[in-house]
């Protein structure tokens, strides 16, 4: 074979090569697939200003994202860096709406395979894995560990560190490079990972509340490469892939038989407290090894289970659980604001309001029902609806929820 036979044969290879790169680029960031994407991206974001300048041209927009994805020429845009106060303050860098629809485009590819792997009492960005699943969840476990509640057991709580500002972001792309092997999802994967959203952002709100936070929970404080934004759906699924590491240590090498997280709360039980003691200490090693995080030393509880287990909004009991007085007092908050509001004179304007009033009242109703709170339900409606008894009536007789009079 000449030079110029070989030199033929290896373009023809490289040629092929390139084929191959382009039906892989076809099949990930093909525009059904975006399309699909923005669909879902929408469903809870319509009514902001970008979403709705974003529908107007969708089409426009969605191609021009498939060619940036399959140019590799796809950067994520500016942030909005704000601060919200309840529950406590905390900074929250919210993504472009063109930059959410790309999250939810790797997510969708990325959460089937992971879905797989994580352990089932993990919760939190998980279809039917939120906070209600886990309480479930928690109470069966009780049972379980005491034997019917007949038993002395107890249970360890632990809490990490300032999670999201501590995550390593190389150690993150290290874990999902062991399984994920496609190159354009990895790709994009690395793009957004190591987006630093303190070099692109603008910020919303009172800028004064900046001061509230710690320095520790700023992104604007933690080292190069480490910390993940709150308030992108792909930090919420990367967290969990994170601590999965952690939940599979717990679950396949130490065998504890009742371990459940919920984000970075853990809740493990078991009949003897020195045993939780043990597996406290190896867990800790584990995670300051594997992952560089730590455990909260102030957020390290282990009691006796019939103290009840504060956990995800609810205070568990061995055979009831109540409702935190925190979510109880922020609704009753609301309420006085929402009691306090000035009514629009456009009536399609205050249909709107009862509407969104309406969906807090019954989001917060949603979470009491599924403890023991029928007084409490009750007690809030007589006491604390005042004008908004003439708009809203109970649905049933249990105060579940809410419904719009008929007027």
């Amino acid at each position: 074979m000449n030079n110029f036979q070989s030199r033929g044969i290896l373009r023809e290879r490289e040629r092929e090569r390139e084929r191959e790169r382009v039906n892989r680029r076809l099949k990930v960031f093909s525009f059904q697939n975006i399309l699909k994407a923005y669909y879902q991206c929408r469903k809870r974001k319509r009514k902001t200003v970008n979403a709705a300048k974003f529908e107007l041209d969708f089409e426009k927009h969605l191609l021009i994202l498939e060619q940036e994805l399959m140019n590799h020429t796809y950067n994520p845009g500016q942030s909005i860096c704000f601060v919200v106060t309840k529950p406590k303050p905390r900074e929250v860098f919210a993504a472009d709406f063109r930059d959410r629809i790309i999250h939810h485009l790797l997510v969708s590819y990325l959460e089937p395979i992971w879905e797989k792997k994580f352990i089932h009492h993990s919760y939190s960005c998980r279809l039917n894995k939120g906070a209600h699943y886990a309480i479930n969840d928690l109470k069966k476990s009780l049972k379980k560990v005491s034997q019917n509640f007949s038993q002395p057991s107890y249970y360890l709580q632990i809490d990490i560190s300032a999670f999201f500002m501590s995550i390593k972001k190389d150690i993150l792309f290290k874990i999902i490079k062991k399984y994920i092997k496609n190159p354009e999802i990895l790709w994009l994967t690395e793009k957004i990972i190591f987006q630093d959203p303190t070099k692109n952002f603008y910020y919303k709100g009172d800028p004064t509340l900046f001061s509230l936070i710690p320095s520790h929970k700023s992104l604007f404080k933690t080292p190069e490469y480490q910390g993940l934004p709150i308030g992108n759906l792909t930090s919420q699924f990367f967290a969990n892939v994170y601590l999965n590491e952690l939940d599979q240590f717990a679950k396949h090498q130490l065998k504890i038989g009742y371990y459940l997280r919920y984000v970075d709360d853990i809740v493990i039980l078991h009949q003897n407290p020195k045993q939780l003691k043990v597996w406290h200490k190896h867990l800790d090693i584990f995670l300051k090894k594997n992952l560089k995080l730590h455990f909260h030393p102030k957020k390290t509880i282990l009691k006796s289970i019939y103290c009840g287990i504060n956990f995800v909004g609810f205070i568990v009991k061995t055979r009831y659980s109540l409702i935190r007085r925190k979510n109880v007092g922020n609704l009753k908050r609301k309420l006085w604001e929402f009691n306090h509001k000035s009514i629009p004179e456009n009536n399609e304007i205050f249909e709107e309001q009862l509407q969104e009033i309406l969906s807090v009242i019954n989001s917060y109703y949603g979470q009491f029902k599924h403890a023991n709170t029928f007084n409490l339900r009750k007690s809030i409606y007589q006491n604390h609806f005042i004008i908004l008894k003439s708009y809203f009536e109970p649905a049933d007789e249990n105060f579940n929820y809410f419904r719009v009079k008929s007027r």
